[in-house]
C-alpha cells in the first residue's frame, strides 16, 4: 500500500509549505498550505496538506475561524494540541485585525442601546440579540422576530443556536415599544426569565434585556427585573 507523507520534512522538497513561504513570501501561499503550517502534521495515511485542505472544506474559510476547540479537536487528523493552536492562531488574528479601541465592546446599557437605535422609531415590535465573547466584544447581532412579542413568538431555541454557532459566551436581549413607553410588561418580564433560565442550563449568560422607546431605554436588569 502506498504510503503518503504526513511531515513537512518528508514531502518532497518543491510541496514543502514552509520552504514556499521561505523563498516565495506567505503572500503565494494557498488558503491549504498557511493552515498545513499552523497543523504542522498530518495523520496516518493522509498527508498534512489533505488534512488542511479537509479542513478548510467541511467548515468554509469563514467558519473555520468560528469552530469551537471541541468541534476542532474531535476532527481526524487535528487533537487537542492542533485544535489550541488553531484557536489560538484565530484569536491573535482578529486581535491584530481590530485593535481594542476599535472593538464593539458593550460595558452599559448606553452601549447596546446605541448599537440598536435603528429600531426605536419601528412601528412593529423588532426582537434583537447580540452575541458576545469572553471580552463583551460582539461577535454577531441578530434579528430573531419582527411582530408583536410574546413567548410563543420568540423561543429559546432561537436565541441560543447563533450563540452556540458562534461560540458566545453571553448574550445581551432587545425590543422596542412602538408606542414610545419603556415600561416592561409581564409579558416581558417572563420572556426575560425564560431566557435567563434556559441561558443558565447551556452556560449562556443573559447580561440584560433592553427595552427602546422613541426617548430612551430601560434596562430590565438596572429594574432588578431579571
Amino acid at each position: 500500500m502506498k504510503r503518503y507523507p504526513t511531515k513537512f520534512r518528508d514531502m518532497p522538497r518543491v510541496d514543502r509549505p514552509r520552504e514556499k513561504l521561505k523563498n516565495h513570501g506567505v503572500e503565494v501561499l494557498t488558503d491549504t498550505e498557511l493552515l498545513a503550517i499552523l497543523l504542522s502534521t498530518g495523520r496516518k495515511g493522509e498527508s498534512v496538506l489533505k488534512v488542511a485542505d479537509r479542513l478548510l472544506r467541511r467548515s468554509g474559510k469563514k467558519g473555520l475561524a468560528n469552530v469551537s476547540l471541541k468541534e476542532l479537536e474531535e476532527i481526524p487528523g487535528v487533537g487537542l494540541a492542533k485544535a489550541s493552536k488553531l484557536i489560538a492562531a484565530f484569536e491573535l488574528g482578529r486581535r491584530l485585525l481590530l485593535p481594542p479601541e476599535e472593538e464593539e465592546v458593550l460595558t452599559s446599557p448606553k452601549d447596546v442601546y446605541k448599537l440598536a437605535r435603528e429600531i426605536r422609531k419601528a412601528k412593529k415590535e423588532h426582537f434583537i440579540v447580540f452575541y458576545l465573547n469572553t471580552r463583551n466584544r460582539v461577535i454577531q447581532k441578530e434579528t430573531i422576530s419582527i411582530g408583536n412579542l410574546n413567548a410563543s413568538i420568540v423561543h429559546p431555541r432561537e436565541v441560543f443556536e447563533p450563540a452556540l454557532r458562534d461560540s458566545a459566551a453571553s448574550v445581551i436581549l432587545v425590543h422596542n415599544h412602538p408606542s414610545g413607553d419603556t415600561t416592561p410588561s409581564d409579558d416581558d418580564i417572563q420572556l426575560t426569565r425564560r431566557m435567563v433560565k434556559a441561558g443558565e442550563i447551556m452556560g449562556i449568560e443573559v447580561l440584560d434585556h433592553l427595552i427602546i422607546g422613541e426617548k430612551g431605554y430601560v434596562s430590565l436588569k438596572d429594574q432588578g427585573l431579571m
